[in-house]
């Protein structure tokens, strides 16, 4: 297995450590975050949920965010707006929860609708530290992509969590 499990068990330490707790939004990596956290011994001490939200339906169904209020705020998917939009409304719906994990992106082959070329992702964390960051690996091979946007957005958590005052 690549990096995201030493990634997903760093920052599950992290957030144990901290008495904190997560939910995460992802699209295009398809689960892989999810997993990697969720493959800690003891990972319900820190991760509660999470959403695949990876069409306007799950958008909707799963995510609870407004296609059109996206529309009408000038916000569309694979975008550093919706990163952070999707990382603040994860943890808004998973009541308690400390942080707020998404990512949102291009896979490939061959782009999205959007414009963004295959190995475009954004990433955001939300929470007492607000972080958002985009990747683009100029890769078209899908699988591959989905991996280093998992890695990504894994690194940005843990740099996140490592950096964070912790809370009185």
């Amino acid at each position: 297995m690549r990096d995201i499990y030493r990634m997903g068990e760093r920052a599950g330490a992290l957030l144990k450590a901290r008495g904190e707790k997560i939910a995460v939004g992802e699209t295009s990596a398809g689960g892989l975050i999810s997993a990697s956290l969720l493959a800690v011994p003891g990972a319900s001490a820190y991760f509660v949920g999470g959403a695949i939200t990876y069409s306007a339906r799950s958008i909707t169904g799963l995510a609870g965010i407004s296609i059109d209020e996206m529309r009408a705020k000038g916000i569309r998917s694979s975008s550093e707006p919706y990163a952070e939009l999707l990382a603040e409304t994860i943890r808004q719906k998973h009541g308690g929860v400390t942080w707020g994990l998404s990512e949102t992106g291009a896979a490939g082959p061959g782009g999205n609708p959007y414009g963004d070329a295959s190995g475009h992702t954004c990433m955001a964390v939300a929470g007492p530290v607000r972080v958002v960051r985009t990747l683009e690996t100029g890769r078209q091979d899908r699988v591959e992509n989905m991996w280093l946007f998992a890695e990504a957005t894994l690194a940005l958590l843990v740099e996140v969590l490592e950096a964070a005052p912790r809370r009185a």
